[in-house]
């Protein structure tokens, strides 16, 4: 697997916000959203026994599968891996493949022009832009958060927020904090 980046820090934003993760960051990603804010193209190749001892140096359990996107990569076989080391793995995709069954928590960040194709959504974190959610809110998810795009526009956010009391502020925390 091709692998952006992997580091130890607090999960900054959704539902896990505050929660000490792993995060490997695979690289690549099928979309070329105008606000992203990750570099994501480049990578070292590691296996899937590099990846689980890398993510095994460090004391969290929770472990975030994120990108680009990971979905482009992701294996059954690294989460049964990551499960054997006693990992709770969580998934940040766009959606737009399909994942694993295995993979404890899916944070799904539908982007325009991506056709949805994961079996659940535990989590559905939509950065707003003013858009129209109403087919957002016919996704079924335990949790719906809305994040205003890198800080910009929070005001937005929150009278929207207030307005629809089904979403749930999610900020980038860490950004705030000054952590990756």
């Amino acid at each position: 697997m091709k692998v952006n980046e992997l580091f130890y820090s607090v999960q900054g934003e959704g539902f896990y916000t505050g929660t000490p993760a792993v995060f490997v960051r695979l690289a690549g990603c099928n979309l070329q959203c105008p606000f992203c804010d990750t570099d994501h193209a480049h990578g070292q190749e590691m296996t899937e026994e590099d990846i689980v001892r890398h993510v095994c140096q460090y004391p969290a359990r929770h472990v975030v599968l994120t990108g680009g996107e990971p979905g482009m990569q992701l294996t059954s076989s690294l989460i049964e891996r990551l499960h054997a080391s006693g990992r709770y793995v969580q998934v940040e995709t766009n959606g737009t493949y399909p994942l694993p069954e295995s993979v404890d928590w899916v944070t799904c960040s539908p982007k325009t022009g991506g056709k949805l194709a994961v079996n659940r959504i535990d989590e559905l974190k939509v950065v707003y832009l003013g858009q129209d959610l109403a087919a957002y809110e016919q996704l079924p998810a335990q949790v719906y958060c809305l994040q205003p795009c890198s800080g910009k526009n929070t005001e937005s956010v929150v009278d929207y927020v207030l307005q629809h009391p089904r979403w749930r502020l999610s900020l980038q925390t860490h950004k705030f904090i000054g952590v990756r």
